[in-house]
């Protein structure tokens, strides 16, 4: 069966009718459907056998329905006949327009295209002249023909740019002016070629072609602008020259082959630089200095001459002076006008070889213009110092030597320098000529041999020879000294090694090394040692280390290391302790004298309790010593009655010497000094008083 869909009529829409053979026309068969949609979408009339749509029915939704139809009895609902399967087609109808599912659509054609898929309508579309594009597209269905759904989606077009314009100077000449002392690399002026064409098409590089200035500027292209930056490259001098003509080129770096024939994808341009005049400082006739000297010039002679000159138009005068930073001791002086440097102070080449000063430049004018130049003066060599022994040597010669055996090669120094190098001299002095026991010879690498002349030399006989020898060099004028060379006469084993040079030797036991000697003295020093120990000890033992003494007030002391709570506290410590443990038995002997009156011993008290009144028990311990006169502590007087009586030296006491007729004069005290000032005034005073 086939219904269409989208049918919206007042009534149900029949799709179809069921019959059996079995129905004679009587109304005992029923028709029951079954399946998709049964009872609610479709309806079967269970008499008739029609079957209508209940509903709208769409085909996009669901294209077909499968049913099951049966007859039965009507009284007994028992088949009639097995069901029958049928299939419900809905037809289509044009009820949906075309959709375009992803619109609206963008695309992009490069400029000049000439074929695409969207074809362009015009020939050479120029991006410059318009980027973008808006094109609407429709979709007809059925063909096209009369009564078909239609839908619509929006283009957008956007010409890609591609390189079809060369660059253009904004300007055939720019004019730019400069500082002569402007520094290196320093910016002086931007030009800008402009490029309709954008990103990478739009990059421009930028040189200079021609002109007179092509070594002394550079051009750079800046990355963020594209401007031509123009920087100076060498430096400027208004007065050599004044202004500057350039030809400056841009061209695109990137050129599409394509377009070629467009024409060439570069411009130029013009540029004048004018130079600015500007104060500058003085210029040296050379960067450096290199002047030479001799160590024994004279002072205020003159070592050499530094030239400076002002480069401006207006030349101002120009004065030297040193940077004494660069010559704290002075040594150096120039003369202001000319720049002559002369000597201050004498030099010593052996003391420093060279020097290196700062000139300084300035103009008069205007003092802020100031130049530096280092200048090196190099002190020459002269022969001012005589040749002396390389270091102090001492030679040993050994008792069993053979004649013409060498004691000692020597070697000699010279402070100077001269240019062919040292060549020294060595002789004896004249009177030494004709030495006994030593003579000298020359060796080929300028060093001195020293030999002995015979044999059995005796430190008995003699221990120590001084021999003194002359060194000089070969310079102009020759330069020489003396230096005396300190022979010991040393006893030695058979293999010519040095043992022994000291005369006591000989007085040693045969058979004693000087080792054997060091261990006798060393056990001697330690039997030394254990006596002393031994004595001392002896001593210590013999000294009580307990003094038994039973009046020892030592025994007596009580030690407390806990502090107390005052008077209210009764409970920190034992009163009783504080008791006299002699008074306990009520008898409290003299400690210093014997009592003129005897009393009775007075009844010891008992011990006091612990818990007893402190302030009471002090009140009853001074009332008992207020009225004992046997109670320490004594009062008693001493009179010591025979102080110088009976000397011949008299009295030392001056408790009466006002009251003596002695005429002695105290005036010799005032003449010892300031000690003794004091002490004489007061004897004045009192001679003086007993005068009135």
């Amino acid at each position: 069966m086939f219904v269409l869909e989208e049918f919206s009529g007042p009534e149900p829409i029949l799709v179809g009718r069921l019959h059996t053979d079995l129905d004679p026309g009587s109304s005992k068969i029923k028709y029951i459907l079954s399946g998709d949609g049964a009872g609610t979408i479709f309806v079967i009339n269970d008499k008739t056998g029609d079957i209508h749509a209940m509903k709208r029915l769409d085909r996009e939704e669901k294209a077909e329905y499968t049913l099951t139809a049966q007859a039965v009895d009507r009284d007994t609902n028992k088949p009639l006949e097995p069901p029958s399967e049928f299939i419900i087609k809905v037809q289509d109808i044009n009820d949906n327009a075309p959709e375009f599912v992803d619109g609206p659509y963008h695309a992009t054609v490069p400029e000049m295209s000439v074929v695409a898929i969207i074809k362009t309508a015009l020939p050479n579309m120029d991006r410059e002249a318009k980027e973008e594009y808006f094109v609407v597209i429709q979709a007809k269905d059925m063909g096209g023909h009369m009564g078909g759904l239609s839908g619509t989606t929006t283009v957008t077009i956007t010409l890609t740019d591609v390189n079809d314009n060369p660059p253009k100077f904004a300007q055939s000449l720019y004019h730019f002016s400069v500082m002569e002392d402007v520094a290196l690399g320093e910016p002086i002026g931007r030009v800008k070629a402009n490029d309709l064409d954008i990103g990478e098409n739009a990059k421009s590089s930028y040189d200079i072609i021609e002109g007179d200035g092509m070594d002394i500027f550079e051009i750079t292209t800046d990355a963020q602008t594209q401007d031509g930056v123009i920087r100076v490259r060498k430096p400027l001098d208004f007065e050599t020259k004044k202004s500057y003509t350039l030809k400056v080129e841009a061209a695109n770096i990137h050129i599409d082959p394509r377009f070629i024939s467009g024409g060439p994808f570069k411009d130029t341009a013009t540029v004048k630089i004018v130079v600015e005049d500007a104060d500058e400082p003085p210029v040296f006739s050379s960067p450096t200095y290199l002047l030479e000297v001799h160590e024994n010039a004279a002072i205020n002679s003159v070592i050499g001459q530094v030239t400076a000159h002002d480069p401006d138009v207006s030349s101002s005068p120009i004065r030297f002076s040193i940077d004494r930073h660069t010559d704290l001791e002075r040594q150096f002086n120039i003369n202001a006008e000319d720049g002559k440097i002369t000597l201050a102070t004498p030099l010593d080449r052996e003391t420093n070889m060279w020097h290196n000063i700062t000139i300084v430049a300035t103009e008069t004018r205007n003092h802020s213009q100031v130049s530096r130049v280092p200048v090196t003066i190099k002190v020459l060599d002269v022969n001012d110092n005589a040749p002396e022994f390389a270091s102090e040597h001492e030679a040993f010669l050994c008792e069993n030597g053979k004649p013409g055996q060498v004691i000692q090669i020597i070697s000699a120094v010279d402070k100077d320098d001269p240019k062919n190098g040292h060549y020294f001299l060595y002789s004896l002095l004249p009177e030494m000529v004709n030495n006994p026991n030593f003579t000298i010879k020359k060796n080929e690498d300028n060093t001195l041999s020293i030999l002995a002349k015979h044999n059995g030399f005796s430190r008995q006989k003699q221990e120590v020879y001084l021999l003194p020898i002359i060194i000089s060099d070969s310079g102009n004028p020759p330069m020489s000294s003396t230096s005396t060379l300190t022979i010991r006469v040393c006893g030695c084993s058979s293999d010519g090694i040095v043992q022994s040079c000291n005369v006591e030797a000989y007085v040693l036991p045969i058979g004693l090394s000087m080792g054997a000697l060091i261990a006798i003295l060393a056990c001697i020093i330690l039997l030394l040692v254990i006596v002393v120990l031994f004595v001392t000890l002896r001593r210590h033992k013999n000294e009580p280390l307990i003094i038994k003494d039973d009046e020892d007030v030592r025994e007596n002391i009580i030690r407390y290391d806990d502090e107390g709570g005052g008077e209210e506290d009764t409970e920190a410590f034992d009163i009783a302790t504080l008791q006299n443990p002699d008074g306990i038995n009520g008898f409290l002997p003299r400690k210093d004298i014997k009592p003129d009156l005897q009393f009775m011993p007075r009844q010891g008290l008992a011990p006091v309790p612990n818990g007893v009144d402190v302030d009471e028990f002090i009140n009853v311990r001074l009332h008992e010593a207020d009225n004992d006169p046997t109670a320490p502590p004594y009062d008693s007087i001493q009179i010591y009655g025979y102080e110088g009586r009976g000397s011949a030296a008299g009295s030392l006491s001056s408790l009466e010497s006002s009251a003596s007729d002695s005429d002695q004069n105290f005036d010799y005290l005032s003449e010892w000094g300031p000690r003794f000032k004091r002490l004489g005034e007061l004897y004045s005073v009192g001679e003086s008083d007993k005068e009135t």
